[in-house]
């Protein structure tokens, strides 16, 4: 039994490590991501309670502010602006095209593509998903199903953005001893608009600042810009 499992150590060490390469991208974004929601959790708590304080109220618990709708606004207006972006830049990239930027397609090369281009339908590779050479709403559904997802998180993430805005912002105007706001009101309110576009912008702006910054500096060995040599107007070329 010894030397049997002795046998499958190394082949077990050896999955797990090319686990860890071929998925580090991803493993280290979500990583990044979970540690910067616990930093904000423990700085969110502090901040909450020094308004507690400056109101003479009486601070939370940790598990309490996780748990309340502060908490849950701050998250959810930051999904969705970020799947705003995401589902702008995969939406205007089809057709908006940006000379010399490797986040662009190839000048002449806007729009959806052939069926041949993309593979599709009679087109399809054997190693094509099975919905690719489909035909009909599969197909659509399938050609489209990026930009659907994203957008679909956008929207929920709004959604609880305004659902847990309005309750954290009643809990304000109930502090102050006025009267709450509907759902309705909230969504034609400053406070909502003035979190939503703050966080529009940023996220536009760093879009913006990629495919126009990316036409002339460089990053060897990363695939968001172009190689080093190549020359600024080369659109579509990826280092």
């Amino acid at each position: 039994m010894s030397g049997r499992a002795a046998g499958t150590r190394p082949t077990e060490r050896g999955s797990i490590r090319a686990f860890l390469k071929d998925n580090g991208l991803g493993l280290f974004f979500t990583l990044a991501f979970l540690l910067t929601v616990v930093g904000q959790a423990f700085a969110g708590q502090a901040d909450f309670n020094n308004q507690m304080a400056a109101d003479q109220l009486q601070s939370v618990g940790f598990l309490a502010y996780v748990t309340s709708s502060d908490f849950a606004v701050d998250v959810a207006e930051n999904w969705q602006s970020e799947y705003l972006q995401f589902f702008l830049y995969i939406a205007v990239t089809v057709w908006l095209l940006q000379r010399g930027s490797p986040e662009s397609k190839e000048p002449g090369k806007s729009g959806t593509e052939s069926d041949k281009d993309q593979m599709v339908g009679e087109h399809a590779a054997k190693t094509s998903p099975k919905w690719a050479a489909a035909s009909g709403w599969r197909r659509t559904v399938y050609a489209n199903s990026l930009l659907l997802v994203m957008g679909t998180i956008f929207l929920l993430s709004w959604l609880v953005q305004s659902i847990t805005g309005v309750a954290a912002y009643n809990e304000q105007r109930l502090r102050q001893l006025q009267a709450p706001m509907s759902w309705a009101d909230y969504l034609g309110a400053a406070d909502f608009w003035n979190r939503t576009l703050q966080n529009w912008q940023s996220e536009l702006l760093a879009v913006a600042s990629m495919a126009v910054l990316s036409i002339y500096l460089r990053q060897r060995g990363s695939p968001e810009s172009k190689p080093v040599g190549a020359a600024h107007d080369a659109t579509g070329v990826e280092g």
